[in-house]
């Protein structure tokens, strides 16, 4: 995954909204696939000890779809108390529950929570860094069981592009000796986001 270890109303109109075309929204999309790839293969950035990479088959994706890039409207709440986030090994990373998004998704209205990790916050280049942990209907089935991420910059407003095309696996999806975030119950959806990363 990317940087949590170093240490988001979905409508037909969202391009119109955003001043993107569909093309436009694929070839981000395209980008975003082409580098995550590439981190796992470079000896420089991979996750994956030398003989796991030789091993590997690469990261495989749903197909870059616009629908599944949603405008959201973004809750702030600030009277949260920080928790120690449950992870998959015996780590307990400080983080607090920064915001909430509220958005549409095939006709129904979704909420997830929105987190920021109080380590990342000393560092600067990841002092407006936010994350969603999330569980959909295809975790455990099409997609890693422990869920998905996607990683987020704090809005300038109340609302907050959430591009599912971007969510991505934590390292433990692929390799063993990490802390990944579990995503909190709070973050299931009930309905198969197949956009992103898959198994």
């Amino acid at each position: 995954m990317k940087k949590i270890f170093l240490l988001l109303a979905a409508t037909c109109f969202l391009p119109k909204l955003f001043g993107q075309t569909d093309t436009a929204i694929i070839n981000d999309i395209k980008a975003f696939q082409k580098d995550l790839a590439d981190e796992y293969t470079n000896p420089q950035r991979s996750p994956l000890q030398p003989a796991e990479r030789k091993k590997f088959k690469g990261i495989l994706f749903y197909p870059a779809n616009a629908k599944y890039v949603v405008n959201a409207k973004f809750i702030r709440t600030p009277a949260e108390q920080i928790f120690k986030m449950p992870t998959s090994g015996t780590r307990r990373p400080d983080y607090v529950k920064y915001g909430e998004v509220h958005f549409t998704l095939k006709g129904n209205e979704y909420k997830l929570n929105v987190y920021q990790s109080i380590e990342l916050t000393k560092k600067e280049e990841y002092k407006n860094y936010l994350f969603i942990p999330f569980r959909d209907a295809t975790s455990g089935k099409e997609t890693y069981g422990g869920g998905r991420y996607i990683d987020l910059n704090i809005p300038s407003g109340d609302t907050m592009l959430i591009n599912f095309n971007k969510a991505y696996h934590p390292y433990c999806a692929y390799t063993e000796g990490y802390n990944c975030p579990i995503p909190p119950k709070e973050n299931y959806l009930p309905v198969k986001i197949e956009a992103g990363v898959k198994l």
